[in-house]
């Protein structure tokens, strides 16, 4: 079998989905917990403008990457097709964050093969250019919009904030450890 290659998002994907929530509650005086996290904008559950996030996630967002912890059972997963596969993250985090990126790959022991951030969340250019054969994505109308552009299997990592209904070739996971069973069961039909 040739090798697949598999493009991954970093944030709420490989690094898990409740990184920010503490940051968030210290800085605005909240409380909340990822369950109430109902939509990827933050802004009515914050109470802010939408400038008044983008300025905080603009002074905060690299110390936040740095500490970024990754999601359960990841690391398991990528071990399982590191020898096999070809692996591409693309990420909407902005270019200035390209070096601060690759230390946290390497201080992790993160494989990759290309790292691609884009400043964007339109990812369909960069699949395509990488021909890219599968996509894990946690935002939901990426991963909508993904697997119908370009005919890929695309893989939601679950979370309260990406729960409504998917297209056919979007495959909703609870955890990477059934990801990784799902993904190996494609893999077989492959060959």
């Amino acid at each position: 079998m040739s090798k697949i290659k598999i493009g991954f998002d970093i944030d709420g994907t490989v690094t898990d989905p409740g990184t920010f929530i503490p940051y968030l509650n210290q800085h605005f005086k909240k409380n909340i917990t990822l369950d109430q996290i109902t939509s990827y904008d933050l802004t009515g559950l914050l109470g802010i403008t939408s400038e008044e996030f983008f300025q905080w996630m603009k002074e905060h967002e690299g110390s936040i990457y740095e500490q970024a912890t990754i999601a359960s059972y990841f690391q398991e997963a990528i071990k399982a097709w590191k020898e096999k596969h070809e692996f591409i993250y693309i990420s909407a985090r902005g270019q200035h964050l390209y070096d601060l990126t690759l230390e946290w790959f390497s201080r992790n022991n993160i494989p990759y093969h290309h790292l691609e951030l884009i400043g964007s969340h339109n990812k369909i250019a960069a699949i395509t250019t990488h021909q890219l054969d599968i996509f894990f994505e946690d935002k939901h109308d990426n991963a909508c919009e993904i697997a119908e552009a370009c005919s890929i299997p695309v893989i939601l990592m679950d979370t309260p904030y990406n729960r409504l209904p998917v297209p056919d070739n979007v495959y909703r996971m609870e955890n990477w450890q059934e990801a990784l069973f799902w993904v190996n069961n494609w893999l077989k039909n492959q060959r």
